[in-house]
């Protein structure tokens, strides 16, 4: 676990999050007191007793994770497992990593025990909640997936020679992925959202990995163990809601204490309508907030570039939805949509999350990072600080395909000469990331009555 050793900073809080805190210490090299609590506990392969040590900590991004080890000495087993002990994420997230090279073999893989994997070439899926929760590599999972086939081979091979055969075949297959002779395409798709591939090129954009976040489905949200919740809807008038706070009950997502969430109706000038959501934990003081549109998805997309000359620049009012993505050219940078979620903020505070995100990449800190990879993301962490200072110049591009993102103009209603605004139609891929292809609006009444 010291490959993704990192220490961060525990911030001075009482209540629950103190006692919580104190449970989950961060992980360090240097951290000589952090000592693994034993278990004696019976061994499954020679039914005797072996030792189980399991260790709280916390390891950035991933949050509170437990590492259990177990090891026997009577027949020398052993076996290692991760388990999130944080909070499931609001989406859940889906990787797929075209492998191509040796060097794709080992990006490093956290895949959790409701993860699944698949590799579509092969037809070949690893369900979840087979497995437990595990840090490895690409080449480790499909070591994996081997040594789970071949272990009842011998078996398979005095009762049923036929599928014995199969499954050796189907075994080769995996091998010759490992030698990559061909390029194959691995996903991971973890509805709690707690899975990582990793880019080793971070903070560029990795064009052989796609990310994309999606919505649980009811199904998905009950395998985790989730109920839903349906809030009523207001009776009164839209009119009323933008003089009033609606509230309603939740739970922290960092100390799971109860909590509320505050709700408004905002009319942004010379924009449209927004919810805005706030919570604030009373018993750890966690604050987080939360911006949705209030209006449909535009009939054209909207793409935002801002020239930044000025650090006055950096006061302008960014209305970030779930699906926009940002980019600045001159960094070599794109944030996909769905990262950091929906926000309005201001470009600085906008800014500094994206640098807040690439901090915190669990692959580029710790005792085992790269140096090479290290140097290059603290350049990069340099640059976007001295635009946030306004001693450098770049372009901040915001590109959504659903119309519902905003950059102040603070020269409206005149024109902006360093804002430029384009509409643009959107292609069917990016119809179908909206779930519009399948969406009809004209019509449906006469197919439901001939039903």
């Amino acid at each position: 676990m010291s490959a993704l050793g990192a220490v961060e900073p525990a911030e001075a809080a009482g209540g629950a999050r103190g006692a919580r805190e104190s449970l989950f210490r961060p992980l360090s090299a240097e951290d000589g007191e952090q000592r693994p609590a034993e278990i004696e506990s019976l061994c499954m392969n020679c039914f005797q007793n072996g030792v189980t040590r399991l260790l709280l900590t916390r390891i950035p991004f991933f949050k509170e994770i437990i590492v259990s080890s177990f090891s026997c000495d009577s027949c020398s087993w052993s076996n290692t497992e991760i388990q999130s002990a944080g909070r499931v994420q609001e989406q859940g997230v889906r990787y797929a990593l075209a492998v191509t090279s040796r060097q794709d073999m080992d990006r490093q893989v956290v895949k959790t025990d409701c993860a699944t994997a698949t590799i579509p070439e092969l037809d070949f899926e690893i369900p979840p909640f087979t497995q437990r929760g595990v840090l490895t590599t690409v080449e480790g999972i499909i070591d994996r997936a081997i040594a789970g086939l071949e272990q009842d081979q011998p078996v398979r091979r005095a009762t049923d020679e036929g599928v014995a055969w199969k499954i050796e075949e189907f075994i080769g297959k995996l091998r010759k992925l490992k030698e990559v002779q061909l390029p194959f395409t691995l996903v991971i798709d973890d509805p709690s959202g707690n899975s990582f591939v990793e880019n080793p090129r971070a903070p560029q954009r990795d064009d052989a990995l796609v990310v994309t976040r999606y919505r649980r489905s009811p199904q998905q949200a009950a395998a985790l163990g989730l109920q839903g919740e349906e809030l009523e809807e207001p009776a009164e008038p839209a009119d009323d809601l933008h003089s009033e706070v609606l509230q309603f009950n939740t739970n922290c997502p960092e100390c799971n204490a109860p909590a509320h969430t505050n709700m408004k109706l905002v009319q942004i000038p010379h924009f449209k309508e927004v919810i805005i959501m706030a919570t604030n934990c009373e018993s750890c003081g966690h604050r987080t907030n939360e911006v949705k549109s209030g209006g449909a998805i535009e009939p054209q997309g909207t793409r935002i570039t801002l020239r930044i000359t000025d650090p006055s620049d950096m006061t302008r009012d960014v209305l970030k939805s779930e699906t926009c993505s940002v980019e600045i050219p001159e960094l070599e940078f794109e944030l996909g949509m769905g990262a950091l979620g929906g926000k309005f903020t201001t470009l600085e505070g906008l800014l500094k999350d994206v640098r807040d995100l690439v901090e915190r990449n669990p692959f580029t800190l710790g005792d085992s990072s790269a140096p090479s990879r290290t140097e290059k993301l603290q350049e990069f962490i340099r640059k976007l600080q001295e635009i946030i200072e306004g001693q450098r110049t770049a372009h901040f591009i915001m590109d959504d395909p659903a119309g519902n993102s905003y950059l102040q103009n603070v020269f409206a209603p005149e024109q902006d000469p360093e804002l430029r605004v384009e509409r643009y139609e959107r292609t069917f891929q990016q119809n179908d990331e909206l779930g519009l292809n399948d969406m009809k609006t004209e019509g449906y009444e006469e197919e439901a009555g001939g039903r």
